[in-house]
């Protein structure tokens, strides 16, 4: 019969236990899960929580039970109905890994089927899994968008709004923080004015203000983080009336013309109230400046005139206008002064006028040469311009319209009338090979008046062509190729040369000149070049010419090209052997060498290709076709075959050889070649004298050879041997062969004849250097001594002069003694 199980959690929590036994003939009992409570990581999932930043993949639990029997147990899990699945199953190990995303804010618990089996009883638990909170949520702002109206005179330190964010997180991930640049309460949200501070509407009518709240951090995939939020609090300032009325648009002007009539409406002023957000009526009035001739509307700041322009004594006129806040019935608030300048002008009824040599005029033409100088006045063109109107009516300024930067008019701006001149600005753009006439439109526009009347005129200037071009060839240089033995006359190539001037200026003639040119003539007016009626060219004398062609204008203006012309090889020459009868000498296993000559200069005129016409006795002889190298068949290779072949003893062969070139049409031409039949000799400068025989050259040139060889080799012995005898027998005083001293060593002294003992010049060492320290060197020699002629026994006869020269000739001697010494 099914048997229930109920099982409790380590917690106390309750769960309903559902079992399907499935019995057969013997008795068989349910697999079950191991309850290990909570925060153990196997077993039946109960009261399992999982963090909401669980990464998918995860391994998060091992399902873990037995059977009774030892049989062994797969593991499921299951959902309800419609319900995601955030979980999945090995069936084997029981190893749970996440497979969706969790977020504690949508759902914080789910609700699965564990499942055991043995194969023929299953056990479902209902197990429940809760998603701990991780700090993902940022706080979000309520009450989105943030707008504030605070009046202008709010109080520094004041509270103007308070704002609020929620943080969905759990615990210290959801406490919410602010702060901003400004004064906030960071725990309440409440936006103050900022110590010291105050609001003008006048200033800033609107403030946006970023508030930041943050949350106070927790842990997210094991990382602590602090998550934030911002929205932007839009400030209106309501306006207070705090500020005197302002006038707009100032500066003011105003204008009476020589038609108005009295009433005529000159300038309407227009201020407004200072606090905008609730303003006042304005009433306007004139202190001072308009003499009687001018009044205002009150209400509207309409300025009129009140006489006729005749009657107005000055011609600029400042009023002083006064504007005013009605506060009340009884009074105004503050006000503000401005002024009006009024002018009298006259009226602009005349627009600018262009004026010729006979009166107003629209279309001015010049004919003139191509590229005259920069900086040039186009005189021809008499122009002038008038406006009739005064003062900045008759202000206007001049414009050239045309190709650009070519002419450039003068002057610029004009005030009244003007003599209108053209200067030349681009000479090179003044190309009568581009345009045979130019044409440009003359434009005086009014400056500073509403109407901005304005004139045109036409400038057409024709151009006359000037030899400002020189011939051009097509190319720089031509090359032309023609059959050597061509007959005179033969056309080779043809120039051309181009000259963009009209006229005569344009006609090219053409000549030829170079070293290359002997044999050449060109016609002077087609460019064609063809070699001279007598001229031969052969290609095995020359086959390259170069020259150089000149093309010339009818004023001498000239260019060169250079022309290549290559003369083509004919085959127009037959192989040639030096001798119709040659005789060679062949050693059984070496080839012999005969050679034909073809003149022809080119490949494949001058190719060769030998064949052996006929050979007696036959079939004996093979040749390379390309060296005309003829050697016997392999199968010969001794003397004996050699007399089987033949009777003769002597055994001298006759082959006849045909050299032939690789020209069209071909020629050849054919040879006797006597060979003797000889046998190798052991001695190898016997055979090479053999070989040699008949080609006594290459002997001589062998000997030539071993004798230059021996000479070179004597003559770097002999130097060898020269450079080292010298080195052998040079001097070298700095290495001397120091002797060993002998026991008794006197020191020699010198007394010089004024009667002083110089001990320096007596002694070569001092008391130390005579000790056992140097007892293995070899003292110093004693200084020379010389004979002086008339010398006394006391020396006083010897002159201070030679003394001196004496003294320092020990001197130098000892020195070089220690040199050699120390050396």
């Amino acid at each position: 019969s099914p048997v229930g199980r109920w099982c409790c959690s380590g917690s106390g929590l309750s769960r309903e236990l559902f079992k399907y036994l499935s019995f057969s003939a013997q008795s068989d009992f349910a697999p079950y899960f191991y309850d290990n409570g909570a925060g153990s990581s196997n077993g039946n999932m109960a009261l399992f929580s999982i963090s909401e930043d669980t990464s998918i993949g995860t391994h998060v639990y091992t399902l873990n039970g037995s059977d009774p029997e030892g049989e062994p147990v797969t593991y499921g899990m299951t959902f309800d109905k419609g319900s995601k699945e955030y979980f999945s199953v090995e069936p084997k190990s029981g190893n749970v890994t996440l497979i969706q995303t969790l977020d504690r804010e949508v759902q914080d618990e789910i609700i699965a089927f564990v499942t055991i089996t043995d194969g023929r009883n299953k056990v479902v638990e209902n197990v429940r899994v809760f998603i701990t909170d991780a700090n993902d949520e940022k706080p979000e702002f309520l009450n989105l968008p943030l707008i504030v109206d605070v009046p202008e005179d709010k109080a520094s330190g004041s509270s103007i709004y308070r704002v609020q964010a929620v943080d969905r997180d759990l615990g210290s991930g959801g406490s919410v923080s602010y702060y901003l640049q400004f004064t906030i309460d960071g725990h309440s949200g409440v936006l103050r004015i900022r110590s010291g501070e105050s609001l003008d509407y006048e200033l800033s009518r609107t403030h946006f203000v970023t508030v930041v709240a943050k949350d106070g951090g927790g842990k997210y995939h094991g990382k602590y983080q602090v998550m934030t939020s911002t929205a932007i609090i839009t400030i209106n300032v309501l306006d207070t009336q705090d500020s005197p009325p302002v006038f707009v648009g100032t500066p003011y002007f105003g204008f009476v013309y020589e038609v108005s009539v009295p009433g005529s409406e000159i300038f309407t002023v227009f201020a407004k109230d200072g606090d905008q957000n609730n303003p006042n009526a304005m009433h306007y009035s004139i202190l001072s400046g308009s003499d009687g001739f001018f009044s205002i509307n009150s209400s509207s700041g309409c300025i009129s005139l009140t006489s006729f322009p005749v009657q107005l004594k000055n011609e600029l006129y400042e009023l002083k206008v006064k504007v005013a806040a009605e506060v009340g019935p009884d009074g105004f608030s503050d006000y503000s002064v401005t002024t009006v300048t009024i002018r009298v002008v006259d009226l602009n009824n005349h627009p600018p006028t262009f004026y010729g040599e006979n009166g107003q005029q629209n279309r001015f033409e010049l004919t003139m040469y191509e590229h005259p100088p920069e900086g040039e006045i186009l005189r021809g063109l008499k122009i002038t311009v008038n406006d009739s109107d005064q003062g900045a009516n008759a202000k206007f300024r001049l414009l050239l319209v045309g190709p650009s930067r070519v002419l450039r008019v003068v002057p610029q701006t004009v005030l009244n009338e003007a003599q209108v001149t053209i200067i030349v600005e681009n000479s090179s753009a003044i190309d009568y090979e581009k345009y045979q006439f130019l044409t440009f439109k003359l434009l005086a526009v009014e400056i500073d008046t509403p109407e901005r009347f304005s004139a045109t005129a036409d400038i057409v200037i024709n151009l006359l062509d000037t030899n400002d071009n020189i011939p051009k060839f097509s190319s720089e240089f031509y090359i032309a190729r023609i059959p050597e033995n061509s007959p005179g006359g033969s056309n080779v190539v043809s120039v051309t040369a181009t000259d963009p001037d009209s006229g005569l200026w344009g006609a090219v003639k053409y000549s030829i000149y170079g070293s290359g040119a002997d044999l050449f003539l060109i016609h002077p007016t087609s460019g064609i070049i063809y070699t001279q009626p007598w001229a031969s060219l052969d290609a095995e004398v020359k086959s390259k010419y170069n020259f150089y062609v000149k093309a010339e204008d009818t004023e001498g203006k000239y260019s060169l090209a250079e022309v290549f012309v290559t003369v083509l090889d004919q085959n127009d020459h037959p192989p040639e052997f030096n001798q119709n009868f040659l005789e060679r000498t062949m050693i059984i296993g070496a080839p012999v060498k005969i050679e034909a000559v073809d003149e022809d200069a080119e490949e494949p005129n001058n190719l060769i290709e030998y064949s052996i016409m006929k050979a007696d006795p036959d079939n004996i002889f093979d040749i390379n076709t390309s060296t005309g190298e003829i050697k016997l068949k392999p199968y010969i290779k001794s003397m004996e075959i050699v007399q089987n072949i033949t009777k003769q003893k002597d055994c001298r062969w006759s082959v006849v050889v045909q050299a032939r070139d690789r020209g069209s049409p071909s020629f050849s031409t054919t040879a006797v070649v006597k060979i003797d039949i000889t046998e190798a000799v052991s001695r190898p400068m016997a055979a090479f004298l053999m070989q040699s025989r008949d080609n006594p050259m290459k002997a001589l040139g062998l000997a030539i050879s071993i004798i230059t060889v021996m000479v070179l080799v004597t003559v770097m012995i002999s130097t060898i041997i020269y450079f080292r005898n010298t080195k052998s027998n040079r001097i070298t005083p700095a290495r001397r062969i120091i002797r060993k001293r002998p026991k008794d060593q006197r020191s020699w002294t010198f007394r010089p004849w004024f009667g002083r003992s110089d001990q320096s010049f007596g002694k070569f060492f001092t008391d130390d250097e005579t000790s056992g320290n140097h007892s293995s060197l070899r003292a110093k020699p004693p200084a020379p001594s010389a004979p002086v002629s008339g010398q006394n026994k006391d020396g006083s006869g010897i002159s201070s002069a030679l003394v001196s020269e004496l003294k320092m000739r020990i001197e130098q001697k000892i020195n070089e003694a220690n040199q050699g010494y120390y050396y």
